[in-house]
């Protein structure tokens, strides 16, 4: 301002200046609002009148800056809604409307109050209404949409199951019918009266009713919620036998099961012991397309798997993992990616599981989830493997077994840990994949012999030891030792490899079986010979053979290199020699047992139970 007003003089100086305006400068003299102007009577023109003023109040403008107290004059006859309407009471401005409102109007406003939630204009609106004459006179007659929006205002106000039974029961008097939906908000009612022993019965009733009353009447059949508000009622009253029956009578017809709904059945089955019904309701699930997408929480697959594989049931075992594989797909979908993992050890429950049920589907899902999980970050534990062998032998899968077997040697087979060696010991590891080699007799050898030889012979050749000492120790199992020694032979005139202690254990035990001993100390001593050193399992076999011939101190004699090689004879072994000597009455190596047990802290414990039968007094007397 102070610049504008500096400048002033400087543009009056200028001779030539002219206003850009060309209208005449128009003296006014500014008047208060209120005063009247002056009156001219000579003045020969007519002027028209300015806007009126905001601060007068006028019924043009909504407030008064000045007054915030709205005038009840000329305002209050322009409003659209009379303002005594508005300023009477809620119970007055709703009977005022009953007597206006037609059924479509009724149910507009209550459209509006639903969103509002205004529950009690509503309840009383509808009281109101259901008394009041329409244009023509003559009664309002609701139809079944208004009585439920009255019994959904009645049911948030906190009315009781049987006032709702009593509002519906009223439909009758009217003509009506009460749809599913009028049903529901009873249903709800008792779902969330918090008693529900006390409203089970009628609930089930109802839903009988409902399913009876749809034959006929399409709109009072029950649907999805109707079963989800039965069967959740029926789960909190402890009923677990009926609520499994509704739930599957609700898949049956094609409904879609709730979450909610889901997971208490999954729980109540669990803490039941109802696996098979939960099989039956998940594989219901599964067939159905609005169904199919169900899944239980990840901590809840979790232990439904766990629970599964407790009780030795492959086909809920196998659901619980298809759970925990859709769990992890899903997590590798979003951004970022979620990698959930399936623990390691449940899996190999799982593939032992399919072992003993013979569940071939479970075992290629336990498989195919654990490699998965995995993702290839490392090879699968050695106790995965063998439990894939087991299942594998099983299921008389051979083929596969040694499949398995060969991945098994690519993973682990040059471990250097002092356990690597019983890995591949057909004696304890491999011992079920031996058994299912002599399973037939000697067809089944043969047929895996030859196979071995011919995949020594392809492109790439698999050749494996472990898999010969499987045959190896599967004739002797037969009481084949010709069989058991030519395979032995042919480990290295055949297939070029070296046996191993396994290979010189299994040729003992093939000799020593048959009461060979001396044949077996010969191939303990020529494996000696050749630097081979001898395991526990070596002096074991050595002794059982010592013993099969009756001869305890021969077998006292291998327990002594035993001791002297750094190994720890087994309870078993002593026990089987002192039962020897006191058979053989050899007491001086029964004192050198007591001496090892003692030595190792060994408790052998008694013999009374084997003594009393073996010193039976048979006699020919009839005991009387």
């Amino acid at each position: 301002m102070e610049i504008l007003i500096k400048s002033r003089p400087l543009i009056r100086t200028f001779p030539n200046f002219k206003s850009i305006s060309t209208v005449p400068f128009l003296y006014q003299e500014p008047q208060l609002a209120g005063t009247p102007p002056e009156s001219t009577t000579t003045a020969t023109t007519t002027t028209s009148p300015l806007p009126p003023n905001p601060s007068s109040g006028s019924p043009l403008y909504n407030e008064n800056w000045r007054s915030p107290f709205v005038s009840t004059g000329q305002f209050a006859s322009s409003s659209i809604v009379p303002l005594p309407f508005i300023r009477q009471a809620p119970a007055m401005r709703n009977q005022t409307m009953s007597e206006t409102l037609d059924v479509k109007g009724i149910l507009d406003t209550f459209g509006n109050w639903v969103t509002t939630q205004n529950w009690e204009d509503m309840k009383q609106l509808f009281e109101f209404w259901i008394r009041s004459l329409d244009r023509n006179g003559k009664p309002n007659m609701p139809d079944v949409n208004l009585f439920n929006h009255y019994l959904r205002a009645n049911l948030m106000l906190g009315a009781s199951a049987d006032d709702l039974l009593g509002i519906a029961s009223q439909m009758e008097e009217y003509g009506l019918v009460a749809n599913t939906a009028s049903h529901n908000l009873i249903l709800k009612a008792m779902f969330q009266s918090g008693e529900p022993v006390a409203w089970v019965d009628k609930a089930v009733k109802l839903l009988e009713r409902m399913i009876l009353t749809g034959k006929e009447y399409k709109e009072a059949s029950p649907d999805e919620e109707s079963y989800d508000l039965v069967i959740g009622l029926l789960f909190k009253a402890d009923l677990i036998d009926d609520a499994l029956r509704y739930v599957d009578s609700a898949l049956k017809s094609g409904y879609k099961l709730s979450m909610n709904l889901f997971n208490e059945s999954v729980r109540s089955c669990i803490f039941k012991n109802r696996l098979d019904i939960l099989v039956s309701i998940i594989e219901r699930c599964k067939k159905t397309d609005q169904n199919k997408g169900l899944l239980p929480s990840w901590n809840m697959c979790t232990h439904l798997a766990d629970v599964a594989l407790q009780a030795d049931n492959s086909e809920l075992a196998f659901s619980s993992l298809d759970f925990l594989v859709r769990w992890v797909v899903r997590g590798e979908n979003v951004r970022p990616p979620v990698l959930l993992t399936v623990d390691e050890g449940l899996l190999l429950a799982a593939l032992g599981t399919a072992g003993r049920t013979y569940n071939a589907k479970l075992l290629t899902g336990a498989w195919e989830v654990l490699k998965r999980s995995l993702r290839q970050t490392r090879d699968p534990n050695p106790e995965s493997f063998l439990a894939k062998i087991y299942a594998h032998a099983s299921l008389g899968q051979l083929q596969n077994a040694f499949a398995t077997l060969h991945e098994f040697e690519k993973a682990h087979g040059s471990s250097e840990e002092e356990s690597a060696e019983e890995l591949f010991s057909p004696f304890t590891s491999l011992n079920p994949l031996v058994d299912a080699c002599c399973r037939n007799g000697f067809a089944t050898l043969d047929t895996v012999y030859y196979q071995l030889e011919n995949l020594s012979r392809a492109d790439s050749p698999y050749k494996s030891v472990a898999a010969l000492n499987c045959v190896i120790l599967g004739c002797a199992n037969i009481w084949d030792i010709e069989r058991a020694y030519q395979t032995f032979a042919a480990i290295e005139s055949t297939f070029g490899l070296t046996p191993d202690i396994h290979s010189y254990n299994a040729l003992i035990y093939a000799f020593g079986k048959l009461g060979k001993r001396d044949e077996a100390t010969k191939v303990y001593e020529h494996f000696m010979d050749l630097g081979v050193k001898p395991n526990e399992m070596t002096y074991s076999l050595l002794v059982d053979a010592h013993l099969i011939k009756r001869e305890p101190k021969a077998a006292i004699s291998v327990v002594d290199e035993m001791v002297h090689a750094q190994y720890k004879p087994s309870k078993d072994m002593l026990k089987k020699i002192r039962r020897r000597c006191t058979r053989e009455m050899d007491y001086e190596t029964d004192d050198r047992v007591e001496e090892l047990s003692k030595k190792f802290n060994i408790r052998l414990g008694t013999e009374n139970r084997r003594n009393m039968l073996f010193n039976l007094e048979y006699t020919t007397e009839y005991a009387g």
